[in-house]
């Protein structure tokens, strides 16, 4: 339903989304946050700990960022995942003990694991849980996937759609960002690799990612998830140095990023 304030709507529909996941996995106990919209390139979103202070100096706040760009070629669960990660580096900020700078630690990856979201080097079973650069995914029926169908059984939606979105989805690496410190910026991302949706996610999904209508391929180091293009075919060794020359795969085309 539109409305004549799209500020106060949009900005409305994350806060409650936000307020939603705070009492269902995290207690209630998380403080709130300012949640803001950024267009940064290739990114979904990001925290930054103590980003904003307020005029008089006596308060600061905490940032979650979500990019709007791909609001319209994405599924609906991918934005509320985008917003559960960024809670969950809020989390640690105050009740935890952030790793260095972008490092995810054990005390990080067991916090995603309890409340549903698998960490994973690859974005997918058998990757390492931290890391410098690190994915997630859906725990089939873990608490993320348990309450967002009862978040979306409610109506629950976003309403306003960039009409200008990137051209072809697919060919763009999408990334959470962690800026852990307002005093520590960079345009360091992690990188959020394409996995197959669980079964859960049938009945969730807004807007398929439109399929690579080119003759080139999509290829991933199995080892650190860095992507390139090229023709079918193509062997691939990763010149990385800590992947050894590991061998790129092919990726699927159409497969939601994660």
């Amino acid at each position: 339903m539109k409305t004549d304030n799209p500020t106060f709507q949009s900005y409305s529909e994350l806060q409650a989304a936000f307020d939603f996941y705070n009492q269902r996995l995290f207690d209630g106990a998380l403080p709130r946050c300012l949640i803001t919209f950024q267009r940064k390139k290739s990114t979904y979103g990001y925290f930054s700990s103590r980003r904003f202070v307020s005029r008089d100096g006596l308060s600061t706040t905490d940032e979650i960022a979500v990019n709007p760009a791909y609001f319209g070629i994405v599924p609906l669960i991918e934005i509320l995942q985008t917003m559960v990660h960024e809670m969950v580096h809020l989390w640690q900020a105050h009740f935890g003990k952030p790793g260095r700078r972008r490092y995810h630690n054990e005390e990080w990856a067991k916090k995603m694991e309890r409340i549903g979201l698998a960490p994973s080097s690859t974005g997918r079973p058998g990757g390492r849980r931290t890391g410098e650069r690190m994915a997630d995914y859906p725990m089939e029926r873990g608490p993320f996937l348990e309450v967002t169908k009862e978040l979306l059984s409610t109506g629950f939606q976003v309403s306003w759609l960039d009409r200008y979105p990137p051209l072809n989805p697919a060919a763009v690496p999408m990334f959470h960002q962690l800026q852990e410190s307002s005093h520590e910026h960079s345009d360091d991302a992690e990188i959020l690799p394409e996995v197959s949706l669980p079964d859960a996610y049938i009945g969730m999904l807004v807007a398929p990612v439109k399929p690579n209508g080119s003759n080139r391929v999509k290829y991933r180091c199995s080892h650190c998830t860095s992507q390139v293009w090229g023709r079918p075919g193509l062997r691939i060794l990763c010149g990385a140095a800590d992947c050894e020359e590991a061998l790129f795969e092919t990726v699927e085309q159409g497969a939601t990023a994660i």
